[in-house]
């Protein structure tokens, strides 16, 4: 099936009958998933978001309990039941909802915040017309051209979209936007990354045994300890949970978090088992290409590249994955 691109605009309309739908926008000069509306428009052609739609599964600030206290003490728990729709979020970003999957239904624990958005969203994905030069995906085991996670994949085809239905969400997606579609082929991608990393599958377990190695205090010494890249990347997922409290009543909430912040690991009694920069990153780096991939089977970066993109003091993880490469001892 196809969507003409002068049709973009009344799919949108027909998703959004019921659901939040969210799209590649701009917002405080920031380039991010915005809510859909006609002043807002939708932008899926050029560069990846700044940010990533991770926010909208996983929110910077989450109510998660009310309570009262007192003699008639009583907890209620803040459910959010809407219908939301993702559209427009690229093949890495798909694949990090993926990963997000695997730490909020880890093994036999079930986080119930987290299911219930899943549960609610339709992801529509748009296969990568052009690559970033941040982009490194297809070497951490993506493909730019296909995005097996989403409901429906969009693929560009010039006038139009080519349409397709991967799951039983997508082919809703499609019945809901039948009198839009037209008739029609879709043409198949042939996208690659221009950045390459040298990631195999020796990759985890070969850092694991580079813990004391001198690599970390050569890429430490332009880190400044900002955390933009955990930031602005699609996978990180430390969040802090506190309160407020009114009187007798109070909400409890979580927001996110950083491993970049000495505060991360502070304990009470002040001793912290990441007391540099140096310890931080390593924990970054680790977590993403080694702690993972021996816990679920997969890297945590998806080679999105925002991180390369974003950093002050241009560290650059693809890089540090070719130095890692080349030690031999």
């Amino acid at each position: 099936m196809l969507l003409n691109k002068s049709d973009l605009v009344n799919a949108l309309n027909v998703l959004s009958d019921g659901a939040d739908v969210f799209v590649p926008g701009e917002l405080g000069g920031i380039t991010r998933f915005v809510p859909w509306d006609l002043k807002s428009g939708v932008e899926l052609s050029g560069d990846n978001t700044t940010l990533p739609p991770k926010d909208i599964m996983f929110p910077k600030t989450e109510k998660m309990y009310a309570y009262t206290t007192g003699k008639d003490a009583q907890v209620k728990e803040l459910a959010d039941d809407r219908k939301q729709i993702v559209f427009g979020l690229r093949p890495c970003d798909m694949e990090s909802i993926m990963r997000l999957d695997q730490v909020f239904f880890e093994k036999e624990f079930r986080d119930e915040f987290y299911a219930r958005k899943r549960g609610n969203t339709t992801f529509v994905a748009i296969a990568c017309a052009e690559p970033q030069k941040t982009c490194f995906c297809d070497s951490v085991g993506l493909d730019p051209n296909k995005a097996p996670g989403a409901d429906v994949l969009l693929r560009d085809n010039g006038d139009s979209y080519g349409v397709t239905a991967q799951t039983d969400k997508g082919k809703e997606v499609v019945e809901r936007l039948k009198d839009v579609l037209k008739k029609g082929e879709t043409k198949p991608g042939s996208v690659k990354c221009t950045l390459k990393a040298k990631v195999n599958d020796e990759l985890h377990t070969k850092l694991a045994g580079m813990f004391e190695h001198q690599i970390w205090d050569e890429v430490t010494k332009a880190c400044i300890g900002c955390a933009t890249c955990t930031f602005v990347c699609p996978t990180c997922y430390c969040f802090d949970i506190n309160s407020e409290n009114k009187g007798n009543e109070g909400v409890s909430f979580r927001c996110w978090d950083s491993c970049m912040f000495s505060e991360y690991t502070r304990m009470a009694g002040g001793h912290n088992p990441r007391p540099t920069k140096k310890e931080r990153l390593r924990n970054r780096y680790m977590h993403k290409l080694s702690y993972f991939k021996d816990r679920h089977g997969s890297l945590l970066c998806v080679g999105c590249g925002r991180c390369i993109d974003k950093c002050p003091a241009h560290l650059d993880i693809a890089e540090f994955i070719d130095k890692a490469a080349e030690v031999t001892k």
